[in-house]
């Protein structure tokens, strides 16, 4: 069913979708308070680290375009049911693991479950609100993505407080039980009649492009960057999504059209998603481990001064902030504001709150910086993407949505941590493959306070590339959306002479 003046249970179904989404988002962030017990309990490496939090990502973001054309073609509703039944086994399975590898296979089948959640949620909004009440309903949704991502420290560090790391999978279970029920009883099914076949082969080029490239990533300080173990996958992942974007021109029924990528509007967005969530998902990976590691923060007390972040972005959005800022300042102009002050946030935690002589309150300022860019700037990134597209391919478009924020999520990770294990080795001669090996094996007091300050130095790096990056994203973004806009002007004033 789809409303054209909306559907009568509208609002409670947008509170059930976005329950099962924020369990899925939860999880991209949920893990990093936990890192300090999987480097002792399991043993864990910082690379084993970084790809226990990547597999859940890129496989998500390999699947959610398929997951979007499946939905369109075979029924919304359905695939929502599915990913949330499929998320909790997931998160079963990753609980009662008992090695970095079984977290590892875990946290990838949970990725296949939150792919189907993600772009059926999206999704849905489009087709049961009309477009009086649809801007408000994403920014809600969006709302709701922010919240999810930026509480997972908080709810982790909770967890981890009372109870040992698997129950931050095991919590999972009840939420995606009650959310099922409720898509089943609830959620109208709607569908494109005439949706297009999945794109089976885009899915498998797609997922194994990204993961030899963030592979090539992770490794690469370990191995060095001209070692055969970083050039390999590099190359194999070049090549993959080389011949996924010619693949996907030729297919009848393509994973992703690349001729959206014509459209000025949807690359601006793009570009944006794709570089604040760099910067807002490597910040958090390494905020975090500061936060334990250098200033001494037990896991709640870590979840409760990254709580600012969360807080700042429900605030806004909920007392309509963000879409009043998008109404009076229009698109480009919000998301450039919006990026910049994420950038700014990311500049005052490297600069004043950063290093081994850091304070909390500079984190503080960066933190409440960032909240308001996100608040800002998100909304607007995600109408743009899906104004762009032909409301038909509403799940196509949601994929896209999806897709570009685990991307952006699991590079920023890849990236800002290869960066800080860089700057880290570049500093300090140890073999150890955490930080806390590291420091257990120093010899003196000394050779513990210099690897604690060479850590904090890596994280200043670290964050100081990813405000660059948001930064220059932003321009880039808010100069295209910019174009696009101008164009459709020139387009509609040509119109009437045309006809």
């Amino acid at each position: 069913m789809t409303a054209t003046g909306g559907h009568p249970q509208r609002w409670l179904i947008l509170g059930v979708i976005c329950l099962a989404q924020l369990t899925v988002l939860l999880d991209n962030t949920v893990l990093s308070v936990a890192i300090p017990a999987l480097t002792t309990e399991l043993h864990a490496s910082t690379s084993d680290i970084q790809w226990m939090i990547n597999a859940y990502s890129l496989v998500q973001s390999g699947l959610l375009l398929t997951a979007g054309n499946a939905a369109d073609r075979y029924g919304r509703k359905k695939l929502l049911a599915a990913g949330l039944a499929l998320f909790g086994l997931g998160s079963l399975a990753a609980g009662l693991a008992g090695t970095t590898g079984q977290l590892i296979a875990a946290r990838a089948g949970m990725g296949v479950g939150g792919a189907l959640l993600m772009t059926t949620t999206l999704a849905v909004v489009m087709q049961i609100f009309d477009d009086s009440e649809r801007v408000k309903a994403i920014a809600l949704w969006a709302t709701v993505s922010s919240l999810g991502f930026a509480a997972g420290p908080l709810i982790g560090g909770v967890i981890i407080e009372h109870f040992w790391w698997g129950m931050i999978f095991l919590i999972n279970i009840p939420v995606a039980l009650i959310g099922l029920i409720a898509v089943l009883k609830l959620v109208p099914e709607s569908k494109n009649p005439q949706g297009d076949r999945p794109d089976l082969l885009g899915a498998l080029l797609s997922t194994i492009g990204m993961t030899a490239a963030v592979y090539a990533i992770i490794t690469g300080p370990e191995h060095g960057w001209t070692s055969a173990e970083v050039l390999v996958p590099a190359a194999i992942g070049i090549v993959v999504l080389a011949a996924f974007a010619v693949w996907e021109l030729r297919v009848p029924y393509p994973m992703l059209d690349m001729h959206f990528f014509r459209n000025q509007k949807f690359v601006g967005a793009v570009a944006g998603a794709i570089l604040v969530m760099f910067g807002m998902g490597g910040s958090l990976f390494l905020l975090t481990q500061h936060l334990q590691f250098v200033l001494g923060y037990a896991p709640l007390e870590a979840g409760l001064r990254m709580a600012p972040l969360a807080l700042t972005v429900v605030v806004l959005n909920l007392t309509g902030v963000g879409p009043r800022i998008v109404m009076k300042l229009g698109t480009p102009p919000t998301v450039a504001v919006g990026m910049t002050l994420v950038a700014a946030g990311l500049g005052s935690i490297a600069v004043i709150g950063g290093g081994t002589a850091g304070t909390y309150w500079g984190m503080l300022l960066g933190l409440v910086l960032m909240g308001i860019g996100l608040a800002v700037s998100n909304p607007a990134m995600a109408n743009a993407i899906m104004s762009a597209i032909p409301p038909e391919k509403a799940g196509v478009g949601a994929g896209i949505n999806g897709t570009l924020a685990e991307f952006g999520n699991g590079l920023g990770v890849a990236v800002l941590g290869a960066v800080l294990n860089a700057r880290f080795a570049a500093l300090v001669a140890v073999t150890a493959t955490s930080l806390p090996a590291a420091l257990a094996a120093a010899g003196s007091d000394a050779e513990r306070a210099a690897i604690s300050d060479a850590f904090a130095s890596g994280l200043q790096t670290s964050q100081l590339v990813g405000a660059v990056a948001v930064f220059a994203g932003g321009l880039l973004a808010a100069a295209l959306l910019k174009r696009a806009e101008r164009t459709e002007k020139t387009l509609a004033a040509e119109q009437p002479v045309a006809a």
